[in-house]
This record gives structure tokens, C-alpha cells and sequence, in this order.
């Protein structure tokens, strides 16, 4: 069977915060509401946009935290026109990414990002041509169920004993776990080691060179 090699995208391929937090400040603020932090930002970064909103406003209704979610997707869009977003590739990620597809591996991504958002980022940095099978919060329910997984295990013609879910956060590990697969965590993204051992990684990668090893132990 295929080898799968499924990445997140946010904090795991690219750097993506400063557009996720000026976003998502802007969407506080149109709603006249204080806008969180950015390391609480941070925090749910990988989750889908709306039960990111969710857990960033708790004691709020479904109304409103359906408001601003809308109000992040329309100021987004109005930064990708304007050609605001940045999201620079960690260093060392396409070497990777064209090492391990030159080994054969099959690849793909697990997101919460939007088939527009990941198409986007994917096609700026030449990245579209690599992935087989591509996730998105469009049309799965958000990490960490495993629906995401699933349906790329599948698609790549792969099984959950070769299949590896390479993330930056406790949500990727934990999809991972309940997809049965192997969570790899990396660290230069935005939760720290402890919390990605905690939520059931393997291992978690220093560099680009230490996940490149350990995906092929």
C-alpha cells in the first residue's frame, strides 16, 4: 500500500499568524467587542474558522459568533485582494516535500483552511503539483475528528499503518489518534512539545531533516 505523508498547513507548512490574528482582531472589532490576544489567537489555530470563533467567544451566542465568523471570512478576502496575506513557507519545507515525493511518499494536506484559502497558498508557493489528496474545513467537521484523515487515507490508496499526520498543534495529534494513524508533531509552530506528546505524538520534530527521519523509521 501507498505511504501518506499528511500535513496541516497553518504553523506546520507556513507561518500564517500575523494574517490569522489581524483578521481576527478585525472581526472583533466590527462586532464592538475586545479583541483576544494574540497568543489566544494562536492558540486555535488549526481548528475550523468557526469553532475557532466559538472557543475564542464562549459566552456568546451562536448569532453573534456566526457574525463575526462571516466578518473574519470577508476581511480575509479583502487582504488576499489587496495582497496582504503573507504566509512564508518554514524553512526547509519544500526541500522536504520534494524529497519525500521523490521517495515515493504520497502527499497531503489536513486543514482548516478553506478549499480557496489552501488552493491559494498552496498555488503561490508551487506547491499544488505534490498533493494528491487535499482536506479542508469545507467539507469536514473540525479537528480533531478524523474525518479529515479518512477520506485522504482513502483517496491516496493508503492504509493507517502507512500513513503519518504531521501538525503543529494538539488538534492534529488528536485527529490523528482517532484516525489510528501516526502523529508526528513538529515544533516551530504554535503549541509547544509538551502539549503535542500529551495530546498522543509519537515524536516531535526539531528540524525539517528530523521529521524527514523520522517519517521514514
Amino acid at each position: 500500500m501507498n505511504k501518506l505523508a499528511l500535513f496541516d498547513c497553518d504553523g506546520t507548512m507556513v507561518d500564517s499568524q500575523a494574517n490569522i490574528c489581524a483578521s481576527m482582531e478585525q472581526a472583533f472589532v466590527a462586532h464592538g467587542l475586545i479583541p483576544p490576544d494574540h497568543h489566544r489567537t494562536r492558540r486555535i489555530v488549526g481548528l475550523s474558522l468557526q469553532e475557532a470563533v466559538r472557543q475564542l467567544l464562549p459566552e456568546q451566542d451562536d448569532a453573534l459568533a456566526a457574525a463575526v465568523t462571516q466578518s473574519y471570512k470577508d476581511g480575509f478576502f479583502e487582504l488576499r485582494q489587496q495582497g496582504g496575506v503573507h504566509e512564508p513557507l518554514y524553512d526547509g519545507l519544500l526541500d522536504l516535500i520534494d524529497r519525500l515525493a521523490r521517495d515515493g511518499w504520497m502527499l497531503g494536506v489536513a486543514t482548516g483552511k478553506s478549499d480557496r484559502g489552501l488552493n491559494h497558498c498552496l498555488g503561490v508557493h508551487g506547491l499544488s503539483k505534490y498533493f494528491v489528496t487535499l482536506q479542508t474545513a469545507d467539507r469536514h467537521p473540525s479537528k480533531p475528528h478524523p474525518a479529515m484523515v479518512e477520506l485522504a487515507i482513502s483517496e491516496a490508496g493508503a492504509t493507517t499503518e502507512t500513513t503519518a499526520m504531521i501538525g503543529d498543534t494538539s488538534f492534529d495529534m488528536e485527529m490523528g489518534v482517532n484516525a489510528g494513524v501516526r502523529p508526528i508533531g513538529v515544533d516551530w509552530g504554535y503549541h509547544d512539545r509538551d502539549e503535542l506528546l500529551l495530546a498522543g505524538a509519537h515524536s516531535v520534530a526539531l528540524t525539517m531533516d528530523e521529521l524527514y527521519e523520522t517519517l521514514n523509521q
